[in-house]
Order: structure tokens, then C-alpha cells, then sequence
């Protein structure tokens, strides 16, 4: 296989404390070696092998490409009306979800494929070389299939949301749509997902609702992944937790015993300040979780109603902000941390043997992702090992 060496690396986060400095496994003067898909050596420049190419880094930082573990991308139509009155006072509310669905209802599959094209170009150019996308906006049998369809062909990571909100279809008989997401949407989608979702949220589905999904899901080989505590204190941690969800994801709302359970089990508290930000509600609170040993995941939510950016760098330079994150920790939760949110070890990292996916900043550090926010710092990503920006 062909080989490709990357040099005069200023600053190489691995995210492995064998190889390097601190939990980020820091290596200074550094270099990479790629062969196929996956990296083949790492180490200090001037003890580099050599390869069939070579890339020079000129001194800049070079860091695992992100892992985007949360996103919504097959939808029609945008929600700019509701942004702008949110803006101007309005609450945010779960319903506003109801616009997507009858946009992306009405929406070609030709369209919703381009849709989504367009916003992983997009994230691809700011770094994340591995996403998971949700269904979630069809809420019909067919609509809801192709949605995880359609995302299946541009990633593994597909996730079936049915469970989003209830369908207006069954305004009067939300029963009725949970045994519909239980039963033949979840057998319409499942062989095409690899999680199963629900959002377990006031407006959305209950306890005892999301229960019913998340176990109908597992069922039928699905992983669960929660929607859980963003707008309220509620059940979905809890849940989350008791059902080993790979992830609960806003935990913006959370008790004590919330945040036991999640440093007690398997479940990563992924974090999405997106949806903060584009709502003005409450910052979830990173440094509880971290100083409480809870794994911390970072992801966008890319989605037209709440958080419209397909940014990590942007959501790193939040979570250092806003949400008492180190620049070390914020970079790390957008990387590993999303990988576990996966339940990966292929990715997130820069170790022999792992998939070769890195971005190169524009910058001798990756601390610049916080401390220059807003401003375009990647300047090269691989992935597969392949230079893909």
C-alpha cells in the first residue's frame, strides 16, 4: 500500500498519554506516517521512516479529525422565520420541529440527497472526517425509511428517529404512533440504522414512551442512543443509563443523581452548545460532569430549527467559553470523546492501527480552535487516509 509521510508537525494530539504528553498524548516535532487507510507509525519528526510521499506540515498543529456524534442532516426547507422571532423574544419549543417535517415530506429524495451532501462538504472542510445523522423528520412509514436510507449511503452511523416528536398525523392518538415507531416504521428502518433514538422531553415522549421505543429498538438489533434533559429536568438520563445508551445527548438538566448515574455507568453525556447558543437557554455544565468522572462527548446537532452549524470548532470554542471546558478537554470530547459516544476505537485518535483520519490547523496548536473562534483554521483534512481538503 502507498505511504505517506507527514513532517514538521509543531504539535501532535494522538489522544493516547503512551505516546505523548498528558491525556491529549502530546507529541512535539512530530510526524505521521499513513499506509492505506490507516496510520502506520507516529513519533518525534526526527525519528521518522520513510515513505513513498510526504506532506509538510510547515510547523503546524495537527490533531485526529473530529467525531460528530450527533446530527440531524435529512431534512427539507430551513426555519429562518423561527430563528428570527426566537431572536426576538420567543421561547424555543419542541414543536417547531413540526415546519421540517412537512418540508421534508414534500422534499425529493433527489433533494434531501443533496441537502445532505451539502452540509457534510461542509463539516468535511472544518474538520469532521466521521458523523452520525438521524431520521427524525419524516414521521411516516415510507418517509422515515428513506430518511435512514439516504444517510446510510454517506455514513454507518445512521440512527432512526421516529421518536422525535408525534407525528401531526397523530395528534389525538400519541399511543397509536408509539406502537407505529415500535412496530412496522421500526421494521421499515431498522436495516438501514445501527441506533435507535427518542426524545424523551416535555412536548416530545414521556418515561414510559421512551422505554417503549428504546426496547423495541434493541430488539431488533438496534443500539439506543437519548434525547435526554435538554429543556427540563426529566427522565432521560436515568433511562439512558438503566438501558446502557451508547449516549445521552443535551443533559443540560440534570440532578445529582443524574450525574452519578452517568459516572457510574457506560453512557457518554454528549454535549451539543449549538442548540445553547442558536436558543439562548441554559449552558450545560461541562465541569460538573468532568470533575464527577463522567465521559463528555462535544457534537454539533446540526439541524435547521435549534443549532444550524455544522462547526466542531465552533462548538469546541463554546464549550471552552461557555461551558467550563479546557481547551484540552473541549478538543478531546470533540475527537475521542465522540468516538466513545460511537463505540468506537478506530477513530478519534492518532495511533498505529487506527483509521487515518487528521486535520491539520492553520496554527501551531490546538488550543487556537478556542482561543481564535470563528476563524477558519483547518488547512488540510484525511481521511481514510486519503487528503480529502
Amino acid at each position: 500500500m502507498p505511504s505517506t509521510l507527514i513532517h514538521n508537525i509543531r504539535s501532535l494530539v494522538t489522544n493516547d498519554p503512551a505516546l505523548g504528553r498528558g491525556p491529549l498524548g502530546l507529541v512535539e516535532d512530530a510526524a505521521v506516517v499513513i499506509e492505506g487507510e490507516h496510520i502506520a507509525w507516529v513519533g518525534p519528526g526526527d525519528r521518522a521512516p520513510q515513505a513513498d510521499a510526504a506532506h509538510d506540515a510547515r510547523g503546524r498543529a495537527v490533531l485526529p479529525g473530529f467525531v460528530d456524534s450527533h446530527s440531524h442532516l435529512v431534512f427539507g426547507g430551513d426555519r429562518t422565520q423561527e430563528f428570527n422571532a426566537r431572536m426576538s423574544g420567543r421561547a424555543y419549543e419542541a414543536g417547531g420541529i413540526r415546519t421540517t417535517v412537512a418540508a421534508t415530506r414534500a422534499a425529493s429524495d433527489e433533494e434531501l440527497a443533496a441537502n445532505l451532501a451539502r452540509y457534510l462538504r461542509e463539516a468535511l472542510q472544518q474538520g469532521t472526517t466521521t458523523f452520525e445523522t438521524k431520521s427524525g423528520y419524516g414521521l411516516t412509514v415510507e418517509d422515515e425509511a428513506r430518511a435512514v436510507r439516504l444517510a446510510s449511503e454517506q455514513t454507518s452511523e445512521v440512527t432512526y428517529l421516529g421518536a422525535h416528536i408525534v407525528s401531526p398525523d397523530y395528534a389525538d392518538d400519541p399511543a397509536g404512533y408509539v406502537d407505529l415507531v415500535t412496530g412496522e416504521m421500526l421494521r421499515a428502518c431498522a436495516p438501514y440504522a445501527r441506533w435507535i433514538d427518542v426524545f424523551c422531553e416535555k412536548g416530545a415522549f414521556d418515561g414510559d414512551q421512551a422505554r417503549a421505543v428504546l426496547t423495541a429498538g434493541r430488539a431488533e438489533g438496534l443500539i439506543p442512543r437519548v434525547h435526554a434533559n435538554q429543556l427540563s429536568h426529566g427522565p432521560g438520563v436515568q433511562l439512558a443509563v438503566e438501558l446502557d445508551a451508547a449516549s445521552a445527548d443535551h443533559c443540560t438538566h440534570l440532578t445529582d443523581a443524574d450525574v452519578d448515574a452517568l459516572a457510574a455507568g457506560n453512557t457518554v453525556a454528549t454535549l451539543l452548545p449549538g442548540a445553547e447558543f442558536s436558543t439562548r437557554a441554559a449552558w450545560p455544565d461541562a465541569r460538573r460532569l468532568l470533575d464527577a468522572g463522567v465521559t463528555v462527548a462535544l457534537s454539533t446537532d446540526c439541524n435547521p430549527g435549534s443549532s444550524f452549524t455544522s462547526s466542531m470548532p465552533f462548538c469546541v470554542a463554546l464549550a471552552v467559553r461557555d461551558m467550563g471546558m479546557t481547551p484540552d478537554e473541549a478538543v478531546w470530547s470533540a475527537t475521542a470523546g465522540g468516538a466513545r459516544a460511537l463505540r468506537r476505537t478506530d477513530i478519534g485518535r492518532v495511533t498505529p492501527g487506527a483509521r487515518a483520519d487528521l486535520a491539520l490547523l492553520d496554527a501551531p496548536s490546538h488550543v487556537h480552535l478556542a482561543y481564535r473562534p470563528g476563524v477558519p483554521l483547518v488547512r488540510a483534512v484525511w481521511r481514510n487516509g486519503v487528503l480529502a481538503v
